[in-house]
């Protein structure tokens, strides 16, 4: 008779990521909604791996802790132009 294993079910949060070019080359990113989550990469790829990384260990360490930060509904991004 075989074992059944254990499905391990996972919640799944959405965040949103604001991916910033550097003069330099590459991106830094952070996460508003996870204040201090912020990460780079080369590539918007690498970046977009990182960041996953580090919202993950980001909110692993806040379930042991505390209730995890859920992003508000209907968050907008958008360019302004600021004439002085």
């Amino acid at each position: 008779m075989a074992k059944k294993s254990k499905k391990i079910h996972k919640k799944i949060y959405q965040y949103t990521a604001i991916f910033e070019p550097q003069e330099d080359g590459g991106y830094t990113v952070l996460i508003p909604a996870l204040p201090g989550c912020v990460s780079e990469g080369e590539t918007f790829e690498k970046a977009l791996k990182n960041i996953k990384e580090a919202a993950e260990l980001y909110l692993e360490v806040k379930d042991k802790y505390h209730e995890l930060p859920v992003e508000k509904p209907g968050v907008i991004i958008a360019p302004l132009q600021i004439q002085i």
